[in-house]
């Protein structure tokens, strides 16, 4: 392992008790694998939305400025002195970053399991990606077939598991369809185009006409745009259509939640054979799995007594099912990466260009489309 860097370049993320985003590149020290270990050496990683909590700190990015040199470069941004207290447990440390990525093993510790890994391409799901190198498990990695890239296995963990993750929550708590979100997004995409093979109903939930042009060129039945005066209407008669009572929400806060259960309670009612005072009979659920509207989630309380909203996370999820089933997963991941889980993205940068100031503001509104790839090799 002689060949083995000392130190690699790492975006390091801080929050201050001056109430100051700092984002940093620095040398970090290269840990030599041994054991069940192995080092990676980290050529893409996405910036997903479930990054930017850590990396920006709720900072207000349109406060955002470069504050070091080209040979030292760092940003510095404001955060809301309601919100500073809120983060007082990393206060003056500084972190690293980025959930998942991609790369070769270069080095493997003395396992068997550990050194069949050396010179493969592998998605790994293990924090700090953000970085040249990486050290950690090999059950963290997930093997690339030959000649698979690691631009194409970068975001083969968050957005493929949670997907496919939805489509078992469906199944394990009885319901037959779904409803999803923000579903342009490379995550939405992969959802249809899963629910398609799968011969699951999906009602899909957009803002725009070309997301919801693009859902329906990949073969999506039920598309409905918030943009829409008939919205609300359009969206009950896809659940009548579709029987999809078991929703995922992307955005979080706003009223968009109880726009679902209220157009769930309406579908229920339509088919109902009898009236009840305490409405409709019908299961309706609504997880919460992303923050992308920063408000206050609003419901109304006006679609009977038999409602939940909740939140859904990825790894409580792969705990629950357990090692066998979620090694079911990774390997449909893995067999499926250039179809039903390839991503795209607007851009490939350096780790210097994750600290552009314009670049960092554009990636920080999470629009659908502008989702960006670091290569620390760049």
């Amino acid at each position: 392992m002689s060949d083995i860097p000392a130190t690699g370049r790492q975006l390091l993320t801080e929050v201050t008790s001056g109430g100051k985003l700092k984002l940093t590149i620095a040398q970090a020290p290269v840990q030599a694998p041994d054991g069940s270990k192995v080092l990676v050496r980290v050529e893409a990683s996405p910036i997903n939305p479930s990054d930017l909590g850590l990396l920006l700190g709720m900072a207000d990015v349109e406060t955002a400025r470069r504050t070091g040199s080209d040979r030292n470069l760092s940003v510095e941004a404001d955060i809301p002195a309601n919100i500073l207290p809120h983060l007082k447990a990393r206060w003056d440390h500084a972190m690293p970053a980025g959930n998942e990525g991609a790369g070769v093993v270069i080095a493997a510790g003395e396992e068997p399991a550990a050194q069949a890994l050396v010179g493969k391409t592998v998605g790994v799901l293990g924090g700090a990606m953000y970085g040249e190198y990486r050290t950690l498990h090999y059950s963290q990695c997930l093997p690339m077939h030959d000649g698979v890239t690691a631009k194409e296995s970068a975001s083969c963990f968050v957005n493929p598991l949670t997907a496919l993750g939805m489509v078992e929550t469906m199944r394990m708590e009885g319901f037959s369809a779904l409803i999803h979100t923000a579903a342009a997004s490379n995550l939405g995409q992969m959802l249809q185009k899963i629910c398609i093979a799968d011969d699951v109903k999906l009602v899909n939930i957009v803002r725009k006409e070309e997301q919801a042009k693009l859902l329906r060129e990949i073969g999506a039945e039920f598309v409905c745009n918030m943009s829409d005066e008939s919205f609300v209407s359009d969206l009950t008669d896809a659940i009548v259509q579709s029987g999809a009572y078991l929703a995922f929400d992307a955005t979080g806060g706003g009223e968009l939640a109880n726009q679902i259960l209220i157009a769930m309670e309406a579908a229920a009612n339509k088919t109902a054979s009898e009236y009840s005072r305490y409405g409709s009979d019908q299961d309706k659920q609504v997880y919460i799995y992303g923050g992308l509207e920063r408000r206050a989630t609003t419901l109304t309380r006006s679609y009977g007594m038999q409602w939940g909203v909740g939140g859904w996370l990825l790894t409580p999820f792969l705990k629950k099912i357990g090692q066998e089933k979620a090694d079911q997963l990774r390997s449909r991941v893995a067999d499926e990466i250039r179809t039903t889980f390839a991503s795209g993205y607007a851009n490939e940068i350096s780790l210097e260009g994750a600290l552009d100031v314009d670049i960092l503001k554009t990636y920080a509104r999470q629009a659908t489309g502008e989702k960006y790839l670091i290569n620390p090799s760049l």
